[in-house]
């Protein structure tokens, strides 16, 4: 009796008609349109890597790179003469430049774990498992596009796609100027050069709050940061004012409640207290921080993470019936009009198997058949789950990590079950987690790129070839930047751990010069090895080493992402990319198959966790704020706050509409991301050559160089008004 009905609703609605007409074919996919989208997309790979590694945090590239295409295109045209690329041509440069900062995310919040087990992390396993991730996450997009871009064209709003498509027929229209993104990017990139190439001002005023007490000792209230930077406070922009308050009042929940009470508590007990080696008297704020809020933060990001990914179970299955039922039924071929054309059937089943093919024979990424099975299942759910999530929220609010979390949760529980509880299961159950979280990361931008395609008129088969060429180039150069940035940024730490044997002693030879980790030459004095350690053993913990002949260890090789000491072994303090999202990927994996977490601290975290979602409060972001630095969220705020005072001068419905997400504000602070995180890169290698010494002016400027007031007054007239000045002007014609 229903079925009629429903037919005659679907037949009464009207059919969507893209800007570009079926029986129309213009220029598409081009040798240019790849190149130009290539490259594109590996600056913006390179920021956005950048930015995951240090705030666990990425922002959608779609909307800078297609404003960038319109303006490249029509600079090349007047110059060369040429007709003006098309606007199939620009969002065929936005499709394949996207993949950059998707597998960015998948990558930066997983695989870095690697290293706090003790293991190296080479760029050829960061390049297959990027591949392999994102070939997945685009092909298992494939036979879902119908149920969720077509059939659901007006319940899943792809806000990113949709604001996306509306930049590219402005442009095509009436032409847009990227000046914005690059005025952005060139203030990013001075900004950060100054403050921490010539270091003119502080990089992180703090201010802390204590008073003194009884018995020579100091009471402490509080303690507040701020990393003032570009790329921070361009992210704060563009997630808006609420993510970016509940990330700062995170902050502030660990900051000024927790921190406070554990000093305050403890600071009577005679004895170190686990998993800390010092009293908690003699701590800094920073290194209560580090000893329990950062197992506190852990297991409430975990559980909220959990509690997010529980409450869209009914998506889910809804999602996987519509995907599984379309999926035998997708068309392909010249029968079908153009804006319906799918790559086919076939290379998605043989995709999927290649890709599982590849995770056994392919050393680098260490996944057995079993492992190989469970990827590929995972990778299918949360590639659907992540395709309908983003139709709703957004790509910035895809709980990627919360189904990251519960694959290596489920997954460490079933090697625990049946036995697997080794080490190097670990590495297996990270290898798997890193596969499914670049899948689903790139599944997210792959629906956005395809709804903006949608709404444009693009042919989806090859923006699905763009995607792939995309996901390939990116990952690539992700493999290299990562690599490069840990060793960068490593800290070789002076450690003594008797009876403590490294195992797996690497045959490289290596010595210490000026401060850093080098290969032995043949005149070198001093020659050590690299040893690994892979689970707590005396008192050392899981890492790599440095040993001498007889194997005893002299120093910690701490590294670059996600390690916790700050100062080398010659006083030269360095600013570690904390990782944080593949911190907590460790934990969960390393808690269920070791068991020597401190599971007290941990369940404090989850248990706030649910607290703030019963009281109607957005766990997540709070969560997250409570892992991350203060310093990190504050400077957001900052963004959130130049965001909401330009909003509230805009009507209800600029705020609610497409155009939201693609004007001036939106385009400068994409520039200042990129001209700062590049530009973080651009030092991180000055620092690996020892040209940062040189760099350093702080001691010629004295007093100001340490001056808190100073720093703020600088980012206010540098940063904050220009952002504030860009954002209320005109509005992109």
């Amino acid at each position: 009796m229903t079925q009629p009905a429903v037919a005659r609703v679907e037949q009464s609605a009207p059919p969507h008609e893209p800007y570009v007409p079926a029986t129309e074919a213009p220029a598409e996919l081009t040798p240019g349109v790849i190149i130009l989208g290539v490259l594109l997309g590996l600056v913006f790979a390179a920021s956005s890597v950048y930015l995951a590694l240090k705030v666990s945090l990425t922002v959608s590239a779609s909307i800078p790179v297609a404003v960038l295409s319109i303006t490249i295109f029509r600079w090349v045209s007047r110059v060369l003469g040429r007709p003006p690329a098309t606007i199939l041509q620009n969002n065929m440069v936005q499709t394949t430049g996207s993949a950059g900062e998707s597998i960015a995310a998948g990558i930066s919040f997983t695989l870095p774990a690697l290293l706090l087990f003790g293991y190296n992390l080479p760029w050829s396993t960061v390049i297959a498992v990027g591949i392999v991730g994102g070939v997945l996450g685009v092909i298992f997009m494939i036979p879902l596009r119908r149920s969720l871009i077509v059939k659901e064209h007006e319940n899943l709003k792809y806000p990113e796609g949709t604001a996306c498509a509306q930049v590219l027929i402005v442009g095509e229209e009436r032409g847009v100027q990227a000046r914005t993104v690059f005025m952005g990017f060139g203030l990013g990139a001075i900004y950060k050069f100054l403050t921490s190439g010539f270091h003119l001002w502080l990089e992180v005023p703090r201010r802390a709050f204590e008073s003194a007490v009884a018995g020579a000792r100091t009471q402490l209230f509080g303690e507040i940061q701020a990393e003032i930077s570009p790329e921070l406070t361009g992210v704060g922009y563009i997630i808006g004012p609420r993510i970016a308050g509940y990330l700062f009042g995170g902050g502030v929940l660990a900051w000024f409640a927790l921190i406070p009470a554990i000093k305050f508590f403890g600071a009577g007990f005679t004895a170190p207290i686990f998993p800390a080696s010092k009293l908690i008297a003699d701590m800094s704020a920073s290194e209560i921080r580090s000893n329990y809020i950062y197992y506190i933060g852990a297991g409430a990001v975990t559980a909220a993470g959990i509690i997010t990914l529980g409450r869209t179970l009914p998506t889910i299955w809804q999602a996987l019936l519509a995907g599984l039922k379309d999926f035998a039924g997708t068309k392909s071929g010249d029968a079908v009009r153009r804006t319906e054309r799918d790559m086919p059937m076939i290379v998605v089943v043989g995709g999927a198997l290649l890709c599982g093919i590849a995770m056994v024979l392919l050393p680098q990424i260490h996944i057995n058949i079993v492992g190989a099975v469970l990827a590929l299942f995972f990778a299918f759910l949360f590639v659907t789950v992540s395709s309908r999530i983003t139709g709703q929220i957004g790509s910035s609010s895809n709980p990627v990590s919360g189904m990251t979390v519960a694959t290596l949760l489920l997954t460490s529980l079933l090697f625990l079950a049946v036995g697997w509880v080794g080490i190097e299961y670990r590495v297996l159950a990270l290898s798997i987690g890193g596969v499914v979280c670049v899948a689903a990361s790139t599944a997210g931008a792959t629906s956005q790129d395809l709804k903006t395609g949608f709404l444009v008129g693009a042919t989806p088969r090859r923006q699905q070839l763009g995607l792939l060429i995309g996901v390939t180039a990116s990952a690539l150069l992700v493999g290299g930047i990562i690599q490069f940035l840990n060793t960068a940024k490593q800290t070789v730490v002076r450690k003594s751990y008797p009876g403590v044997v490294a195992r797996d002693i690497e045959a490289q030879p290596v010595t210490l010069k000026q401060g850093r980790l080098l290969a032995a030459g043949a005149g070198d004095s001093t020659v050590l090895h690299v040893g690994h350690v892979y689970e707590l053993t005396g008192g050392a913990a899981a890492g790599k080493y440095l040993v001498d002949a007889s194997g005893t260890i002299r120093y910690l090789v701490d590294p670059g992402l996600g390690g916790r000491e700050r100062v080398n072994y010659d006083g030269r303090e360095i600013d570690k990319l904390e990782s944080p999202k593949s911190q907590i990927m460790a934990l969960v994996v390393d808690g269920i198959l070791t068991q020597k977490l401190p599971w007290g601290l941990i369940l404090v975290g989850a248990f706030l966790a649910v607290a703030m979602e019963l009281i109607g409060v957005p766990s997540l972001p709070v969560a997250v704020g409570v892992y991350l630095p203060i310093s990190t969220s504050a400077t957001m705020f900052m963004g959130g706050v130049l965001r909401w005072l330009v909003d509230r001068r805009m009507s209800p419905e600029e705020r609610a509409g497409a155009d939201a997400d693609s004007g001036p504000g939106v385009l400068f602070s994409s520039g200042l991301i990129a001209g700062g995180a590049i530009t973080g890169v651009v030092l991180a290698g000055f620092a690996a050559k020892g040209l940062d010494t040189a760099l350093d002016l702080s001691k010629r400027i004295g007093v100001l160089s340490s001056s808190a007031l100073f720093a703020m007054i600088a980012y206010v007239v540098l940063i904050a008004v220009p952002v504030y000045a860009v954002a209320r002007a005109r509005r992109l014609p």
